[in-house]
């Protein structure tokens, strides 16, 4: 298949469009950084903040780079094309260095901004108008990073397309698993940092000592917002370029296989459209007098979104003819279709951006601070901190059935527009992540502005140079930035499962490629076994089991990870306490840059673990049990993560908003036993929704794309019968060994770190 004269023209302005969402976004970045800085005492204490962030993520990337290596040398080993494996492998390192890049941006101006919404509320003048002007700062910061992730992501891929024309999508698979591995990295990486300064604060500061939560007497506060940056700017920017990146791909490859030429071009036409859509959303948020900024946030979003649900389904109309049978290149059972191709693009579009409204509204019922499950929540801190935790847990799971449910009828509306074509239809749920999508750009806004603001409250208490209003204000923002994260994790989730389900497709025709080129295929017995796609099948059904179990098991490694730091945070902010009187009194400065060192050196420790399994587990069952096991591990790891990723999410961001709820007064307000008991249900979910359920996102993408690289040498491996048997049981005995020793090595490295613990408990040394 070669690319016609016009869709090369359509792909080079598009790849043009993404160069200018970057100029864009630099225009914002200028306006963001216009504003007022506050005082000395603001300036020093975001000073702080700024080289703790930009020194954790600069030894973080330093020890990514080591996998990068590592991977591009194992890219270029995989049967193929020379031309596409060294491109793949080039891809690779693109996807992952603006992944990279995406994740420093939004730290770098995250920590800037920060001061700037706390001095718009430090401003003498009307409230209204401090609270509109730091609401905005805060959103335009959110706006630079999301015109960043589109022109990125239009950037990599419409070069890609141009320089290997139909080979593009093969190349592209390289670009969207170097998003997704570093975006995990960084997720698990600035999750255990931010979640362990966080957890340690609270449980010394707030629940011991009875001190506020930003207190500057706190050793653990100049950490826990330097956290908040590497972990929710940096991590979920990444995270989301990912899933822009890897739904992209996705579509590219079943577009090409579905629809030809039009096919490979049409996802492109729809995400460029997110770059109109992205600026419109940031320009229109402007908070009116009176108003929540979760409403005009809300606002935002659905005028973007309706707009660009009509502009999708003109470019539909206009790119796309009126039958199947007028394109050429398409799948042999869609040439007799009586469906409209460009009914069904657009149908499949509105489904991404109305799977997205829906998971919005649900998201932010089941976390907000006035709705009935979160006020719930709150109202179980009359009982203490037991029950606070089990009705947080229930309206967790309770959510994450009504997600899931939603995603799942998303799918299935996928399938019914597709006429029962099994690859129509995974390519309409491609094409549905793509419209999703499209709003991207005011998504990445709407989660960076929780961080801004959650920091921008941090900086004015510790500085103490905000009056009544101004610090009201600010606690007005920080509880509307809870809920946009949850909200966005939400999205993200929705996200990742349209991918991966798309990329399961991918899978599938990567495998089919490989057995069209096999001269022998005939197998039996257990090698025949081995290629079945039949859920029925036993060993299949073992997949199933294992992509669900590895889940569960990055998970806990997550969440232990944040339990062994954190304690290593208690111990120290303890310390300081009892060995320097002064601090509570203020005349001792407590010794932040000790806090910051611990949960750098404990993040950075913990991050290759759960790299290791996501990266080496389907490897393992790929090689040693078949491609048809494999899809059921990639069956039981979706399903199995989008259960757990929205539970995560969402029981944590409810304990957060409870705990909110009780600081405004509610049962008794603060230093008051209910108090106590949100404050430790809010600290069981720190881990789950800023660590845990978000890095499940890429994990079950970096799995899926790992699976689709692999396919053509799995298949090879295992027909005819007798074809390298020995090798692919070496293979996957080695991948085994380093998935379950990493694994086996976090543990004995946990228990040295307790046994040190204790020592130092002994000799008194904390």
């Amino acid at each position: 298949m070669q690319l016609g004269t016009t869709s090369l023209v359509i792909v080079s302005v598009i790849t043009v469009v993404g160069a200018l969402c970057l100029l864009v976004a630099v225009g914002l970045r200028r306006q963001v950084l216009a504003a007022g800085e506050g005082t000395v005492s603001m300036q020093a204490i975001a000073q702080a903040i700024q080289e703790g962030a930009a020194a954790y993520l600069s030894r973080q990337f330093r020890t990514l780079a080591l996998f990068a290596v590592v991977v591009v040398a194992l890219l270029t080993l995989l049967p193929g094309d020379t031309g596409v494996r060294v491109g793949r492998s080039i891809a690779f390192l693109f996807g992952a260095g603006f992944s990279a890049a995406i994740g420093y941006l939004g730290m770098w101006l995250a920590v800037r901004a920060n001061l700037r919404v706390a001095a718009a509320a430090q401003v003498p003048g009307p409230v209204e108008g401090r609270r509109a002007e730091g609401a905005r700062i805060a959103f335009r910061t959110g706006g630079v990073v999301g015109m960043s992730v589109v022109g990125l992501g239009l950037l990599g891929a419409g070069v890609v397309v141009l320089v290997y024309r139909a080979d593009a999508p093969a190349v592209l698979e390289g670009f969207g698993f170097g998003a997704a591995l570093l975006a995990m990295f960084m997720r698990v990486g600035g999750g255990i940092f931010t979640k362990a300064a966080d957890v340690g604060a609270d449980l010394v500061g707030k629940v011991e000592q009875g001190i506020p939560e930003d207190d500057p007497r706190n050793a653990a506060t100049i950490a826990d917002n330097v956290g908040d940056n590497v972990g929710d700017c940096a991590g979920m920017a990444a995270d989301l370029f990912e899933s822009y990146a890897v739904t992209l791909v996705a579509a590219l490859i079943l577009g090409k296989a579905v629809l030809g030429e039009q096919g490979l071009v049409l996802p492109l036409i729809i995400t460029a459209i997110g770059a109109f859509v992205a600026l419109l959303g940031i320009v229109i948020t402007r908070t009116r007098a009176g108003e929540d900024g979760l409403r005009a946030i809300y606002r935002g979003f659905y005028v973007s979104a309706l707009v660009g649900t009509g502009l999708a389904a003109i470019a539909a109309f206009v790119y796309l003819p009126g039958t199947f049978a007028e394109i050429e290149g398409v799948a042999a059972e869609l040439v007799t279709s009586t469906s409209d191709p460009r009914l069904v693009a657009s149908g499949a579009v509105v489904i991404g951006i109305v799977l997205a409204g829906i998971i919005l509204a649900v998201t932010g019922y089941f976390t907000g601070t006035t709705s009935k499950p979160t006020l719930h929540v709150a109202r179980t801190s009359r009982t203490g901190a037991a029950t606070v935790v089990l009705s947080g847990i229930g309206v967790g799971f309770e959510s994450a059935v009504y997600t899931a449910g939603i995603i799942a009828a998303a799918v299935c509306a996928a399938f019914l527009l597709a006429g029962g074509s099994v690859w129509l239809a995974l390519f309409l749920i491609a094409l549905a992540g793509c419209g999703l999508l499209t709003t991207v750009g005011v998504i990445v806004a709407m989660d960076t502005f929780g961080p801004v603001s959650d920091n921008a409250q941090g900086i004015a208490e510790m500085s103490g140079d905000v009056d009544a209003d101004g610090a009201q204000i600010l606690t007005e923002l920080d509880a509307v930035g809870n809920t946009t994260k949850a909200i966005t994790k939400g999205i993200a989730i929705a996200t990742a499962v349209l991918a991966a389900t798309a990329l399961f497709g991918s899978y599938a025709d990567a495998v089919t490629q490989s057995l069209t080129k096999i001269t022998d295929p005939a197998s039996s017995g257990i090698v025949a076994s081995m290629l079945t796609f039949e859920i029925i099948s036993p060993v299949t059904l073992v997949g199933v089991i294992l992509g669900g179990a590895t889940v569960f098991l990055f998970s806990g490694l997550a969440i232990d990870a944040v339990t062994r730091a954190a304690g290593a945070i208690v111990f120290e902010v303890r310390r300081q306490f009892r060995d320097h009187p002064g601090i509570m009194t203020g005349q001792t400065r407590p010794e932040y840059g000790k806090v910051v060192d611990i949960c750098t050196r404990d993040s950075l420790r913990e991050l290759a673990t759960p790299g290791l399994l996501a990266a080496f587990a389907p490897i393992a069952v790929g090689f040693g049990l078949g491609v048809g096991p494999l899809a059921g591990f990639l069956a039981g790891a979706i399903g199995t993560g989008v259960l757990m990723a929205v539970f995560l999410a969402n029981a944590g961001g409810t304990w957060d908003n409870a705990k909110k709820i009780v600081e405004d007064g509610a049962y008794g307000g603060k230093n008051s036993d209910a108090h106590a008991a949100v404050v430790i249900g809010d600290t069981v979910g720190d881990p789950f929704k800023d660590t845990a359920g978000p890095a499940i996102n890429p994990l079950i993408k970096v799995m899926n794309l790992v699976s689709v690289l692999i396919a053509p040498a799995v298949v090879a491996m295992s027909v005819p019968a007798d074809a390298n048997h020995v090798l692919r049981i070496a293979i996957a005995t080695v991948a085994a060994a380093i998935a379950f020793g990493a694994v086996i090595l976090s543990r004995l490295r946990a228990a040295q770190v307790d046994e040190a613990e204790e020592l130092e408990k002994e000799v008194g040394l904390v």
